[in-house]
């Protein structure tokens, strides 16, 4: 695996990973955000630790099933942005074409939650076009006790 970690002088540290745009990239996400959030001081057994992994394989899922293109991988980058207390969560796949849409999931549908999930456990969620393909990023409170918006739409960048 080919890890690039900075962790500058300012009060934000980062991990960028690219994997393969497959069920295994996906799940491997999920670990590397597991043990980057641990490494970063919230064990794997804490809340946000739990919470980040669930936000990571709902994105990460979506890039290998939605945005998918043959012989292109996804890309995890995650943020920690001491300053705000909050990890920022981005996965960009090379499909731009195909923006994330809320689809309506019935009771015993199998598919069809995943932005929902998002939308809950996210302080802010949004999507950023790309020259090739987009980015969905969510950002998740660190914090304990913050209340989070509940949202439909993507909040615009910035």
């Amino acid at each position: 695996m080919n890890v690039e970690i900075s962790t500058p002088a300012t009060d934000t540290a980062e991990l960028v990973q690219r994997l393969s745009a497959t069920p295994l990239g996906a799940r491997l996400a999920r670990r590397l955000t597991a043990q980057q959030l641990a490494t970063w001081g919230y064990p794997h057994d804490s809340d946000q630790n739990g919470t980040a992994q669930l936000l990571v394989s709902e994105l990460a899922a979506n890039a290998v099933t939605h945005g998918r293109v043959p012989g292109r991988d996804f890309e995890l980058r995650l943020r920690l942005l001491a300053e705000k207390d909050t990890l920022r969560i981005e996965v960009s796949d090379a499909r731009g074409d195909k923006a994330p849409r809320f689809l309506e999931g019935g009771a015993e549908d199998e598919h069809g939650r995943g932005l929902v999930i998002v939308l809950v456990l996210s302080a802010r969620w949004g999507v950023t076009e790309r020259t090739v393909g987009k980015t969905v990023w969510a950002e998740l409170s660190l914090s304990p006790r913050q209340r989070r918006p509940c949202r439909r739409t993507p909040v615009p960048e910035g």
